[in-house]
């Protein structure tokens, strides 16, 4: 049934159905602290078992919490990871079991000004959150050259436009691979 209502929105044509079905769909949980991000993902559990057409699981920001963990784990190494160590089992259980998509945002924290930029990260969260990441796409934003090049009456907008820069690595492979673009009002432009 649950295949039958996707085809036959798809096909109805009415975007408004097929953006209710999709926002049935979805569900937005705010965590405040690392403790109430566990909550959800043992919920999650029981609604990848019952519905199995569920394969993604988008997290905005799983180092929101670091410093506030690092914090109330005191002098402990082991208990300022502890929390985030729990939720990245609870993923890691997750992705084996049901083999969903994890995407999740961490913000870059620590920089070197040395080397390549893709170089310059370094990941910070604890050894079983690394373990799980198999893709990594850092992405940084750096105003455009302006190379006088623009047609007139465009010269202004072609100095203030953003070029958005990609550098993705993944496991198993060193070289990381590099992509760069900017956002127009015609869509995406690669450089």
């Amino acid at each position: 049934m649950e295949v039958w209502s996707r085809s036959r929105v798809l096909f109805a044509g009415s975007d408004e159905e097929a953006l209710c079905l999709f926002l049935s769909r979805l569900l937005v949980v705010h965590c405040s602290s690392s403790s109430q991000l566990l909550l959800p993902l043992h919920f999650l559990e029981n609604s990848f078992s019952r519905l199995p057409g569920l394969a993604l699981l988008l997290i905005d920001n799983i180092s929101a919490f670091y410093w506030l963990d690092r914090c109330e784990g005191g002098a402990s190494f082991a208990k300022q990871e502890d929390k985030l160590s729990k939720c990245s089992e609870l993923l890691g259980r997750l992705l084996r079991d049901y083999r969903i998509t994890v995407l999740a945002t961490c913000h870059a924290l620590r920089r070197s000004h040395r080397g390549t930029s893709s170089d310059s990260h370094r990941p910070y969260l604890c050894r079983p959150w690394q373990r799980l990441v198999t893709h990594r796409l850092l992405c940084r934003r750096q105003e455009a050259p302006n190379n006088g090049s623009a047609a007139a009456g465009s010269s202004e907008e072609q100095g203030r436009r953003q070029v958005f820069t990609v550098h993705c690595t993944s496991r198993g492979t060193r070289a990381p691979r590099s992509s760069s673009f900017y956002v127009t009002d015609g869509g995406v432009e690669f450089t």
